[in-house]
């Protein structure tokens, strides 16, 4: 038993470190790569993602889980060695069901599309990116194809992100909040709107990325195994549980964008930084599910990074960096300012209260052209309208539109919906926390992160992927994905805010 764990053990790792590899490349073509090395790096990623593929599907593998299987009934259930043979076992079923030839055309294709996808974005002209993006829906397609019969096309999809999960649940989360979020939001729109107009001011780049940084820090972001770069569109990237990277973008005519960017994309590097060290090269030492790992970069960036606590303790050290901007802006005005609810057509810079509308618009589009009932050309025209439908916003170019997220360029279809099953997640999370911690506001105010930070480590982070999602949620929360929380938190914020 404990040779053929260690076994295991060992050809995980080595597919670990295949992964890792196509991760620093990755990392590289969204932050350094010049612009004529997407082909090669295509290449590149095509031979790793067929050799990755290859190892995890070999015969040698399926064996060695058989021999596994009856072995399950003498560990405990929750060990690690439990918890890694069926992690692995899910993860050979799925994957023996795609050929390897797909998964490489896919790799290639994804990485020559991001390229052209940022070639399109600054030109604001989706034709560029079209043809690619087409190609990527007809791959998708075929990756689908490989797990019929299904409840829904969508499935296979949504799987690769939040294991367990259907699109049908998916749909009934959303049917619950919609016509909820949009009272809200209808509500708040007949109250006097909040002055932010001091925001749209120029505010020093490198100002930003200092504050930002010094946010991070407190945080408990650990520089020692991880570093801050900037990107197109922001990221966090794992290449081992020693070094895990974070991204920002700076904005001088924005200076909340950056900000933000770093509170969430080092919510979720805590998430993985705070993984068990034992866990490490093997499919155990991630975050659970992109759904539970968007829940800690929201939780970080909207219910810490957005109260009024927070600004307590950040605030006058902003007014010292921006005293010009910033020095006659009461930190109450400031705080209001940031919370404004303002439909607008960028998801990332959406309020809170709008968010999950732009989340819903990205999944109908995603489904409609999965089942063929639109066209990748036709996209553009239904991006502004369901805009104007949900939002009453309508972009100016395409850039502002259907071309303002990463995600379609690198294949991620099926992953819209984790942000905002995460942001329901951090709701639960944050209930919890508050109970387990009832200083919690004031430690906050006071600028300590600490026991926030090991509080979610303890329950949540060290368990990496041992649990599937919803397993997780229940142990934390005490119930599967529940979005009472998140609009009762929504509701009083925001009431709070604008009456």
């Amino acid at each position: 038993m404990n040779k053929k764990i260690a076994e295991l053990k060992k050809l995980v790792g080595e597919i670990h470190d295949l992964q890792s590899v196509m991760a620093v490349l990755d990392w590289d073509q969204q932050t350094y790569m010049p612009p004529e090395g997407a082909e090669e790096r295509a290449a590149q990623v095509e031979t790793l993602s067929r050799l990755e593929h290859e190892k995890f599907t070999a015969p040698a593998m399926g064996e060695l889980l058989d021999s596994l299987q009856g072995k399950l009934k003498e560990l405990d259930p929750e060990s690690d060695e439990y918890c890694l043979i069926k992690v692995v076992t899910r993860e050979y079923r799925r994957k023996t069901r795609v050929p390897a030839d797909l998964v490489a055309e896919f790799a290639r294709v994804t990485t020559i599309a991001q390229h052209e996808w940022e070639k399109a974005y600054h030109a604001a002209d989706f034709k560029i990116f079209k043809p690619h993006l087409e190609k990527i829906f007809d791959l998708r397609r075929e990756y689908a194809e490989c797990f019929a019969p299904y409840d829904h096309i969508y499935d296979p999809l949504l799987d690769e992100f939040e294991p367990g999960l259907k699109t049908a649940d998916v749909m009934a989360i959303f049917d619950k909040i919609r016509p909820r979020q949009k009272a809200l939001i209808h509500e708040l729109g007949a109250r006097p709107q909040i002055d932010r107009s001091f925001l749209q001011q120029t505010y020093d780049g490198q100002k930003q990325w200092d504050f930002g940084i010094n946010v991070a820090t407190r945080m408990g972001y650990d520089w020692n195994r991880g570093r801050q770069d900037k990107a197109l569109h922001p990221f966090t990237t794992t290449f081992g549980l020693g070094d895990v990277r974070i991204t920002t973008r700076i904005l001088p005519e924005s200076l909340t964008s950056g900000l933000f960017s770093t509170i969430h994309e080092a919510g979720h590097a805590l998430y993985e930084q705070g993984i068990a060290r034992n866990l490490s090269r093997t499919p155990l030492g991630t975050g659970a599910s992109l759904a539970i790992h968007e829940s800690q970069s929201r939780l970080w960036e909207n219910m810490v990074g957005r109260s009024r606590e927070f600004w307590s303790w950040a605030y006058p050290q902003l007014q010292k960096a921006y005293p010009e901007q910033l020095g006659a802006i009461s930190m109450e005005n400031f705080y209001r300012a940031i919370n404004r609810v303002e439909p607008s057509c960028i998801r990332v810079e959406a309020d809170e209260a709008t968010y999950n509308m732009h989340i819903m618009l990205r999944l109908e589009l995603e489904i409609a052209v999965l089942e063929r009932r639109i066209t990748v050309a036709d996209l553009p025209q239904l991006w502004h309208d369901k805009m104007e439908e949900y939002l009453g916003v309508v972009p100016m170019n395409d850039r502002e539109g259907v071309l303002q997220d990463v995600h379609w360029s690198c294949g991620i279809i099926g992953y819209f919906p984790t942000y905002a099953l995460g942001n329901m997640i951090a709701a639960q999370i944050w209930e919890k926390a508050k109970a387990a911690l009832p200083d919690l506001g004031s430690m906050i105010g006071k600028g300590d992160f600490q026991p926030l930070r090991e509080w979610l480590r303890e329950n949540l982070h060290c368990h990496g992927a041992k649990f599937e999602p919803q397993e997780l949620v229940r142990r934390l929360t005490g119930s599967g994905i529940d979005p009472e929380p998140y609009l009762n938190y929504l509701y009083n914020k925001y009431r709070e805010i604008y009456y």
